[in-house]
């Protein structure tokens, strides 16, 4: 379907909108998430906590602004159609992802960052989601990276994203994460 066929159609413009609104919440709990990160890191360099992995950041924050921008562009520039059958499990999962994504934050409490940052001595948390996963954040990321573009059928943006960020995930934050935590950790606690 043309971008000039959508133009005419006042359904799939009502689903864009609410889309929009639907990115503009993830930009807004985006923003609550920097705030709460920015809190935490203040108390954990008062207790000692040392930031590494700071290389990756840039990057990573850039890709998450990216997904954002072309989740609301590649619909309208692409001319992809909304699919009830597509949009709706996926807005399912992409709110699932953020709930998975805020019982990590609730769980850690304090110690949850969107930078690496970790107070040497601290046993891990074993508790709620890192009973069962030892990164359940990142798998919020990953689901949310696939599941809020194709609500708007946005695959193009769904499989860039989901390789940039396998990229900088598996090659970069898991293991500078996995070295903190190792570091850090009591020596007669193992780190996975």
């Amino acid at each position: 379907m043309s971008a000039e066929l959508l133009a005419g159609t006042p359904g799939w413009w009502a689903a864009y909108t609410a889309y929009l609104v639907l990115l503009a919440g993830t930009s807004v709990e985006r923003f609550v998430e920097l705030g709460v990160s920015v809190r935490n890191a203040r108390w954990a360099f008062a207790q000692g906590g040392v930031e590494t992995g700071r290389g990756h950041f840039p990057p990573m924050v850039a890709l998450h602004t990216a997904l954002i921008a072309a989740c609301a562009l590649e619909p309208l520039l692409a001319a992809r159609p909304f699919i009830t059958a597509l949009a709706v499990p996926m807005a399912v999962l992409a709110l699932g992802s953020q709930a998975l994504r805020w019982w990590c934050i609730r769980t850690l409490g304090r110690r949850w960052n969107t930078r690496i940052v970790v107070v040497p001595g601290l046993s891990l948390v074993r508790r709620g989601p890192y009973r069962v996963l030892p990164h359940p954040n990142y798998v919020a990321v990953v689901v949310e990276g696939v599941a809020l573009p194709l609500i708007a059928s946005g695959w193009s943006t769904a499989l860039v994203f989901s390789l940039l960020n396998a990229v900088l995930l598996l090659g970069f934050r898991i293991p500078a994460e996995e070295r903190a935590l190792a570091a850090a950790a009591p020596a007669e606690e193992p780190v996975r």
